[in-house]
């Protein structure tokens, strides 16, 4: 018989651990204590592979993305209601019907028609650094090399690259946990970008080209076709979920060679070993370091019952450093064959729609700054956002090297 998971003994954990390496000595506390669920002053932290990949894939447990509001007691019915029209969000039919239509279109081949492109926008950013031997690299290469390949993948020219920065780092305020100060700019944002879109969605329905969003529109399933307002919402969500989540995780890639220089040259000395390397950093070291889900109904997992609207946070972190999964997980190894995927893009009807994208990006930026920035190593602190943000990384990432690359 089921027990409800409230009046179960367990561990609990604190949420706001002060440092990366704090919170990943935590969960590897709870997974070698055997343990696989913890309280929290907000709900439950789910531990381990199998079973953070069990309730990811299960229907019933509802992305908490859209309680945003909800949770910071913010009542804006326009806000709601972008909020809930973002792909991020949608459950069940609606969402599988989307995902059944755009599905099609992300694919390896759109992603690799796209590193040209990758390599000219990251080297272009390098080349500056390159000639003096250091720099910012999160202001200075980060924070602008994802803005140039969405606008290439939706057809926006390059006049148009500072807008869509601009309307990204104003969108992005909705994970700053201050939607009272920051909702009527994330709004405002919101609108500047369906009318840029709404615009050209006129034009590709007109004259289609070669780019995501001529794809989109002509996407189709049994007659099927996803309406403007569909349109507009999956290009906020392309726009959210591109841009900050390869910023973050380009940082924290550069930020983690830099601390194993070993790993770097064997980087430097064999690109073609890139495709594990980005593998290995996102396990490693994610940008996304757990994800949560709210009870939809009853559900009974494990011998415990979960009533509706009982939040779980399933910790990506300690999945990827499940030693039934990993031998040595707490290795930082590029070389590694695990035969496990990490579960830092998720899992389930949620698991990253931008997968192959997000991978060619960082493939090509980490083969790029291997090459031209052999001796990498950090020229003081790294300081980094706090582990509550829901996309993490560092804030400032100052590193030198030899000039010329």
């Amino acid at each position: 018989m089921a027990v409800p998971v409230a009046d179960v003994d367990m561990p609990e954990l604190e949420l706001d651990p002060v440092s990366w390496e704090d919170q990943r000595q935590m969960l590897l506390g709870l997974l070698e204590s055997g343990e696989w669920i913890a309280r929290t002053p907000l709900g439950y932290v789910i531990a381990g592979y199998d079973d953070a990949a069990a309730v990811l894939r299960d229907g019933r447990w509802h992305s908490a993305i859209g309680l945003i509001a909800d949770m910071q007691g913010y009542d804006n019915p326009e806000f709601r209601q972008r909020a809930g029209n973002n792909i991020l969000a949608m459950e069940g039919d609606e969402h599988h019907r989307l995902r059944r239509l755009v599905g099609p279109t992300f694919t390896p081949k759109s992603a690799e028609r796209l590193r040209p492109f990758m390599a000219e926008v990251i080297n272009e950013l390098l080349d500056p650094i390159c000639e003096r031997g250091s720099a910012e690299f999160v202001s200075e290469v980060c924070e602008p090399y994802p803005i140039p390949i969405i606008c290439e993948l939706l057809g926006a020219p390059r006049a148009d690259w500072q807008f869509f920065s601009r309307i990204a780092t104003d969108v992005f305020r909705i994970f700053n946990g201050n939607l009272h100060r920051d909702g009527p700019t994330i709004v405002a944002a919101q609108e500047e970008m369906a009318a840029y879109m709404t615009a050209m969605i006129a034009e590709r329905r007109s004259a289609p080209r070669d780019d995501l969003l001529s794809d989109l529109i002509a996407a189709e399933e049994a007659g099927d076709r996803l309406s403007t307002d569909e349109l507009l919402s999956l290009a906020n969500s392309l726009l959210l979920a591109g841009t900050d989540t390869t910023r973050n995780q380009l940082a924290c890639a550069v930020a983690l060679f830099a601390g194993h220089p070993d790993q770097f040259r064997l980087l430097a000395e064999d690109p073609a070993l890139a495709p594990g390397a980005v593998e290995e950093v996102m396990r490693y070291l994610g940008a996304i370091r757990g994800t949560a889900r709210y009870a939809s109904e009853p559900i009974v997992y494990r011998d415990m019952e979960f009533a509706p609207g009982t939040l779980i946070f399933p910790s990506l972190v300690a999945a990827n450093y499940d030693g039934a999964k990993y031998t040595g997980p707490c290795r930082f190894d590029i070389t590694r064959r695990s035969g496990t995927p990490h579960m830092t893009f998720g899992s389930g009807i949620h698991h990253c729609l931008g997968a192959f994208l997000a991978r060619a990006e960082l493939q090509e930026a980490l083969k790029a700054v291997a090459k031209r920035m052999g001796d990498l190593q950090l020229d003081g602190e790294v300081e980094w956002k706090p582990l509550s943000n829901g996309i993490w990384g560092p804030t400032s990432l100052p590193i030198r090297f030899t000039p010329g690359g």
